[in-house]
């Protein structure tokens, strides 16, 4: 009798493989990769007189929270829609994979983008701006960073989640990043009045914000900056648990 069993390979193979396709699919993809990584280092050394006047930590903090906008939003979000417009989803979920390791893959390389993006910060922050942080702050500044990252990601999730037209997603995510630049850039600046500044100040650009500049100095840490990292935290809960509900695989 011939034996039609089927072999299943282990979670952590299936998965392995899935990440290495999934960095091959992101190295392809280069040019996105440098412009988003450009964008906030050029920002940093062009800010390098403001270092001077508002702070090496105001200026690290705007550099690596734009930065991780650009992740989230122009990076993540457009990257599924895309990829679940042209069907690869749905091919990968009749694969002997859990469909959790799907979006873990993909959310675990804009972690390394984080890391990436974190890290050139700091070194630019310093070889062009001089600004050196303790140890300590830079311990913590990488996981306010992730934190921050994860807040972005979540809202990709939301974005992707509601919207299933791919062009509609690519508008909407330029929009949400352009006014989450102009808006709070100035809006912290209180160049739009203080009501707006104050909003600003709480929202995931502000939050985001203030706890990555609070936590490159840990023992200036104070509530605001406890208050930011909750609200971060609810931001992802709300953002991600809306956006994993409404998710679907495929635009049919």
């Amino acid at each position: 009798m011939e034996n039609n069993n089927v072999t299943i390979p282990k979670t952590s193979t299936a998965f392995a493989a899935l990440f290495r396709a999934d960095v091959a699919t992101q190295l392809s993809n280069r040019r996105s990769v440098i412009i988003t990584l450009l964008v906030p280092v050029m920002i940093l050394i062009s800010w390098k007189d403001v270092s001077d006047k508002l702070g090496g930590a105001y200026v690290l903090s705007t550099a690596i929270g734009i930065g991780l906008m650009s992740i989230g939003l122009m990076g993540y979000s457009i990257a599924v829609s895309r990829d679940r417009d042209k069907g690869i989803f749905q091919r990968l979920r009749v694969a002997p994979v859990p469909t959790w390791a799907i979006m873990v893959s993909r959310l675990g390389i804009q972690l390394v983008m984080i890391m990436i993006l974190t890290l050139a910060i700091f070194i630019v922050g310093f070889q062009v701006d001089k600004v050196t942080l303790p140890i300590s702050g830079y311990a913590l500044a990488f996981f306010t960073a992730f934190l921050g990252g994860a807040v972005y990601l979540s809202l990709g999730q939301l974005i992707v989640g509601l919207v299933k037209n791919p062009e509609t997603v690519n508008a909407t995510t330029r929009l949400v990043y352009f006014l989450f630049i102009m808006v709070g850039m100035f809006g912290e600046l209180g160049l739009l009045g203080q009501y707006i500044k104050h909003g600003i100040r709480w929202s995931p650009y502000g939050s985001v914000k203030m706890m990555i500049a609070a936590s490159m100095n840990p023992t200036a840490w104070n509530s605001d900056a406890t208050i930011a990292v909750l609200l971060s935290l609810g931001y992802i809960v709300v953002f991600a648990g809306i956006g994993i509900n409404k998710f679907k695989w495929s635009n049919k």
